[in-house]
């Protein structure tokens, strides 16, 4: 007689941690929409919180602890049972959880793209020389770098909001932000041009949004396994794998972008000095079940192109 399996009960109230910047709330309130379509019978609540990243902004990312100031206050609030799950942004989320957390499921991914914002130019290419070019990414600030050198480039923090307001205050002839966060919050118009990955390749994760949860609870990784997208699953996982074999964190230039369709993947990546003038390139494509050989031979094709040296050079100027 073939065993019974009972499915975990859903509870009768579930609560969302996410940062109170209006991206990471629109965020959550869609993960929250597609639960509550996915299960009515259950109250899900959004508990906004202030985090460490989004206090500090009068330095680098890079400077004051890099992405896993973003996340830490959620990972608390779920560890003392305020929470049961975090929305986050996935190219905020640290390569290595702290013990105890797990990605329970990655959404489809939005457009990964890279956008240039402005409001007198149309490009990178239609800037005058000497133009400040506002960006939070050590990984932008080398691509342009490298293709603009005489284009002045200087840190901008803060929420999207924030960083837009910053620019139509005129600190900034241009800044560079992702396409999705402008998308999600009906900001398309914003958009000059969209910078195609051949120019500027994305960030690991970058477009894609990721649930986190206490490891511990295995009833909310089978509730929330509709969610999980499988091709973009496959990608960034790639993608992180990439970042992590080079220790990637904020003070690194690093990039890495997967592709998947019909079973395959193709997967590029980059490593770059801050001033641009360093980069080492690689790419492999094959079967995305077999992601695994597939990061091998992208961080071998990096490695060949003294990756680790560029990235000795990049910890120096960081420590400096």
């Amino acid at each position: 007689m073939k065993a019974t399996v009972l499915k975990p009960s859903l509870p009768s109230k579930l609560i969302i941690a996410s940062r109170e910047s209006r991206l990471a709330m629109w965020q959550a309130e869609h993960v929250r929409d597609q639960l509550s379509a996915l299960y009515p019978e259950c109250c899900i609540e959004i508990l906004g919180m202030t985090t460490r990243g989004d206090q500090i902004l009068d330095r680098a990312l890079s400077k004051v602890g890099g992405k896993g100031l973003f996340v830490k206050e959620l990972e608390v609030a779920m560890s003392e049972g305020r929470a049961d799950l975090a929305v986050h942004s996935l190219k905020d989320v640290p390569m290595d959880l702290p013990e105890g957390f797990a990605i329970a499921a990655v959404l489809e991914r939005e457009d990964p793209r890279d956008a240039f914002v402005s409001n007198h130019f149309a490009s990178l290419q239609d800037l005058p020389l000497g133009s400040i070019v506002g960006t939070s990414s050590l990984r932008r600030q080398a691509l342009i770098a490298a293709r603009f050198p005489n284009l002045i480039i200087q840190p901008l923090r803060g929420n999207l909001d924030t960083r837009l307001r910053k620019l139509d205050q005129g600190e900034y002839a241009a800044i560079i932000l992702a396409a999705a966060g402008l998308k999600r919050l009906g900001l398309p118009e914003r958009i000059r041009s969209f910078i195609e990955p051949e120019q500027s390749l994305p960030a690991a994760g970058q477009g894609a949004m990721a649930i986190e949860i206490d490891s511990s609870r295995p009833d909310l990784l089978e509730w929330l396994a509709p969610l999980n997208h499988l091709e973009t699953a496959q990608a960034v996982n790639a993608e992180r794998a990439i970042s992590k074999s080079f220790g990637g964190s904020c003070q690194i230039p690093l990039a890495a972008f997967a592709t998947v369709a019909e079973g395959k993947m193709h997967l590029r990546a980059m490593v770059a000095t801050p001033d641009g003038t360093r980069i080492a390139h690689a790419q492999a494509s094959g079967a995305a079940d077999d992601s695994v050989s597939l990061v091998a031979r992208v961080v071998q094709a990096l490695s060949a192109q003294d990756a680790e040296d560029i990235l000795a050079v990049c910890k120096s100027q960081a420590i400096g």
